[in-house]
Protein backbone atom coordinates (compact mmCIF):
# COMPACT_ATOMS: atom_id res chain seq x y z
CA UNK A 1 0.00 0.00 0.00
CA UNK A 2 1.04 3.54 -0.60
CA UNK A 3 2.27 5.45 1.94
CA UNK A 4 1.43 9.15 2.25
CA UNK A 5 1.99 12.07 4.42
CA UNK A 6 -0.53 14.75 4.97
CA UNK A 7 0.17 18.23 6.00
CA UNK A 8 -1.36 21.84 5.76
CA UNK A 9 -2.40 23.75 2.39
CA UNK A 10 -0.75 26.73 1.74
CA UNK A 11 -1.66 29.21 -0.71
CA UNK A 12 1.01 27.63 -3.02
CA UNK A 13 -0.83 24.80 -3.15
CA UNK A 14 -4.05 26.09 -4.68
CA UNK A 15 -3.72 25.90 -8.27
CA UNK A 16 -2.94 21.77 -7.88
CA UNK A 17 -6.07 21.52 -5.09
CA UNK A 18 -7.99 23.26 -7.50
CA UNK A 19 -6.95 20.67 -10.63
CA UNK A 20 -7.38 17.83 -7.70
CA UNK A 21 -11.05 19.37 -7.78
CA UNK A 22 -11.46 18.84 -11.66
CA UNK A 23 -10.01 14.96 -11.53
CA UNK A 24 -12.34 14.18 -8.27
CA UNK A 25 -15.26 15.74 -10.29
CA UNK A 26 -14.46 13.69 -13.72
CA UNK A 27 -13.78 10.86 -11.26
CA UNK A 28 -17.26 11.16 -9.42
CA UNK A 29 -19.29 11.77 -13.57
CA UNK A 30 -17.29 8.30 -14.08
CA UNK A 31 -19.57 6.61 -11.41
CA UNK A 32 -22.70 8.15 -13.17
CA UNK A 33 -22.65 10.95 -10.12
CA UNK A 34 -23.32 14.00 -12.10
CA UNK A 35 -24.92 16.00 -9.93
CA UNK A 36 -22.08 16.85 -7.69
CA UNK A 37 -19.49 19.72 -7.91
CA UNK A 38 -20.97 21.43 -11.30
CA UNK A 39 -18.12 22.93 -13.16
CA UNK A 40 -16.43 25.79 -11.17
CA UNK A 41 -17.75 24.18 -7.71
CA UNK A 42 -16.30 24.16 -5.15
CA UNK A 43 -15.00 27.79 -5.94
CA UNK A 44 -11.32 28.60 -5.32
CA UNK A 45 -12.20 30.96 -2.62
CA UNK A 46 -13.74 28.09 -0.87
CA UNK A 47 -10.21 26.29 -0.96
CA UNK A 48 -8.80 29.63 0.28
CA UNK A 49 -11.01 30.45 3.08
CA UNK A 50 -10.24 26.54 4.44
CA UNK A 51 -6.45 27.47 4.11
CA UNK A 52 -6.78 30.70 5.55
CA UNK A 53 -8.88 28.69 8.77
CA UNK A 54 -6.00 26.38 9.22
CA UNK A 55 -8.21 23.31 7.99
CA UNK A 56 -7.22 22.73 4.59
CA UNK A 57 -4.64 19.68 3.68
CA UNK A 58 -3.07 17.74 1.04
CA UNK A 59 -1.80 14.07 0.78
CA UNK A 60 2.08 13.58 -0.86
CA UNK A 61 2.62 10.42 -2.40
CA UNK A 62 6.50 9.11 -1.56
CA UNK A 63 8.14 11.26 -4.29
CA UNK A 64 6.32 14.58 -2.36
CA UNK A 65 3.88 15.01 -5.20
CA UNK A 66 0.31 16.42 -4.39
CA UNK A 67 -2.25 13.38 -4.96
CA UNK A 68 -5.12 14.55 -2.83
CA UNK A 69 -6.86 17.31 -0.68
CA UNK A 70 -9.57 17.24 1.96
CA UNK A 71 -10.27 20.50 4.78
CA UNK A 72 -10.71 19.35 8.68
CA UNK A 73 -12.55 22.38 10.45
CA UNK A 74 -14.12 22.57 13.14
CA UNK A 75 -17.86 22.99 13.68
CA UNK A 76 -19.83 24.45 13.95
CA UNK A 77 -21.09 24.73 9.85
CA UNK A 78 -24.36 26.59 9.41
CA UNK A 79 -25.03 23.96 7.21
CA UNK A 80 -25.64 21.33 9.92
CA UNK A 81 -27.96 23.56 11.76
CA UNK A 82 -30.97 21.74 10.75
CA UNK A 83 -31.49 18.30 9.44
CA UNK A 84 -34.58 16.38 8.42
CA UNK A 85 -35.39 13.27 8.31
CA UNK A 86 -33.60 12.06 11.14
CA UNK A 87 -30.92 14.09 13.70
CA UNK A 88 -27.33 14.17 14.60
CA UNK A 89 -26.24 11.71 16.94
CA UNK A 90 -25.01 14.39 19.61
CA UNK A 91 -24.74 17.62 19.81
CA UNK A 92 -21.76 17.88 20.87
CA UNK A 93 -18.32 19.99 19.26
CA UNK A 94 -17.66 18.71 16.69
CA UNK A 95 -15.43 18.55 13.12
CA UNK A 96 -16.47 18.61 9.47
CA UNK A 97 -14.88 16.99 6.49
CA UNK A 98 -15.24 18.57 3.38
CA UNK A 99 -14.06 18.55 -0.15
CA UNK A 100 -11.74 15.62 -0.74
CA UNK A 101 -10.36 15.19 -4.18
CA UNK A 102 -7.97 13.04 -5.37
CA UNK A 103 -6.25 11.69 -8.95
CA UNK A 104 -7.85 9.32 -10.39
CA UNK A 105 -4.66 6.79 -10.05
CA UNK A 106 -4.31 7.15 -6.09
CA UNK A 107 -5.43 4.44 -4.02
CA UNK A 108 -6.10 4.37 -0.58
CA UNK A 109 -6.57 8.23 -0.30
CA UNK A 110 -9.95 7.60 1.31
CA UNK A 111 -8.61 5.46 4.31
CA UNK A 112 -5.89 7.70 4.77
CA UNK A 113 -7.88 10.95 4.96
CA UNK A 114 -10.33 9.37 7.99
CA UNK A 115 -7.54 7.90 9.41
CA UNK A 116 -6.33 11.11 10.01
CA UNK A 117 -9.35 13.12 10.48
CA UNK A 118 -10.27 10.41 12.91
CA UNK A 119 -6.78 10.56 14.44
CA UNK A 120 -7.18 14.31 15.37
CA UNK A 121 -11.13 14.79 16.14
CA UNK A 122 -13.15 12.23 17.93
CA UNK A 123 -16.55 13.62 16.92
CA UNK A 124 -16.96 13.84 13.15
CA UNK A 125 -19.56 15.14 10.68
CA UNK A 126 -19.31 14.88 7.00
CA UNK A 127 -21.93 14.84 4.25
CA UNK A 128 -22.24 13.81 0.51
CA UNK A 129 -24.11 13.69 -2.52
CA UNK A 130 -26.87 10.91 -3.11
CA UNK A 131 -25.51 9.85 -6.00
CA UNK A 132 -21.96 9.64 -4.55
CA UNK A 133 -22.09 6.12 -3.44
CA UNK A 134 -18.15 5.79 -3.94
CA UNK A 135 -18.26 7.78 -0.30
CA UNK A 136 -21.54 6.65 0.74
CA UNK A 137 -20.00 2.74 0.77
CA UNK A 138 -16.74 3.81 2.10
CA UNK A 139 -18.27 5.79 5.53
CA UNK A 140 -20.84 3.32 6.08
CA UNK A 141 -17.70 0.39 5.91
CA UNK A 142 -15.61 2.93 8.35
CA UNK A 143 -18.55 3.09 10.73
CA UNK A 144 -20.44 6.25 10.30
CA UNK A 145 -24.02 6.28 11.19
CA UNK A 146 -26.59 7.99 8.18
CA UNK A 147 -28.14 10.77 10.26
CA UNK A 148 -30.15 12.57 7.94
CA UNK A 149 -30.93 15.20 5.19
CA UNK A 150 -29.05 18.48 5.34
CA UNK A 151 -29.69 21.79 2.68
CA UNK A 152 -26.14 22.92 1.46
CA UNK A 153 -25.69 26.78 0.66
CA UNK A 154 -27.23 26.21 -3.01
CA UNK A 155 -30.40 24.58 -1.52
CA UNK A 156 -29.61 20.85 -2.41
CA UNK A 157 -29.79 17.66 -0.40
CA UNK A 158 -27.23 16.00 1.17
CA UNK A 159 -27.26 12.52 3.23
CA UNK A 160 -25.68 13.56 6.48
CA UNK A 161 -23.14 10.86 8.62
CA UNK A 162 -21.37 11.22 11.92
CA UNK A 163 -19.17 9.45 13.92
CA UNK A 164 -18.37 10.05 17.68
CA UNK A 165 -15.23 8.08 18.45
CA UNK A 166 -15.02 8.94 22.22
Amino acid sequence: MMSYTIRKSTLDDLPVMLHLRDQAREIMRSYGNVYQWPDGYPPAEKFRKDIELGGSHVVEDENGAIVATFALLPGPDPTYNVIYEGQWLDEAPYHVVHRIASTPDSHGIFTAVMDYCEAVADNIRIDTHTANVILRHGLEKRGYHYCGIILIDDGTERMAFQKILR
